[in-house]
Order: C-alpha cells, then structure tokens, then sequence
C-alpha cells in the first residue's frame, strides 16, 4: 500500500519562498510518476508540476519560472520548491503518485499554503 506524507507548508508573505515535501512508502516510488496538485477555496484541483520517473518536468503555465519540482528516489522524496509566490498561489497542495504501467493514482492528505501580507 503506498503512503504518502507532505510537509512544508505554511503562511508566507508575497514574493516569499517555501519548500513542500512529499515522502512516499512502497517500493512502487522508482516506477512512478510524482505530481504536485492544488486546490483552492471554491475551485478544481488543478496541476502544478509533475516529474516523470526519468526526471522530465512540466508546470502549469502559472507557476512556470517561479515552482521547480524535484525528486530523490534513494529517499522516495518529490519537492516543490517554490519562489515569487503570490496570493493567488494560496492553496491545499497535495502530492500525488501515478503508477504508469497501471495508472493507479495515490493522494497524500494534502498541506496548506497560504501567501498574505
């Protein structure tokens, strides 16, 4: 059964920075495609950037220049660290992990990210 945990949210000022982790159980992590997703109050949760298990990457155009996405597979690790944020960038951010052979998806709990002055 896979887990996953993420970590590093919080409440940041405009143009600040914060760093989301997410840590994966099961031995499927080497195997499967890591994205980090968002939702808003009263919105669909949308894709912020996604890491294949060979390391390509693509962002949403809103967050492309600001967001980077990174994985560690020795540590079953995905981040998303994130600069230039905005109040628009206030969201539940959940990390996902997609098997691609079977296209099962897993969803973490999810953490809060909130950018306010």
């Amino acid at each position: 059964q896979v887990q996953l945990v993420e970590s590093g949210g919080g409440l940041v000022q405009p143009g600040g920075s914060l760093r989301l982790s997410c840590a994966a159980s099961g031995s499927i992590f080497r195997l499967a495609t890591m994205g980090w997703y968002r939702q808003a109050p009263g919105k669909q949760r949308e894709l912020v950037a996604l890491i294949s298990n060979g390391g390509s990457t693509d962002y949403a155009d809103s967050v492309k220049g600001r967001f980077t996405i990174s994985r560690n597979n020795a540590k079953s690790m995905v981040y998303l660290q994130m600069n230039s944020l905005k109040p628009g960038d206030t969201a539940v951010y959940y990390c996902q992990l997609r098997v691609v052979i079977s296209g099962s998806d897993y969803w973490g709990q999810g953490t809060q990210v909130t950018v306010s002055s």
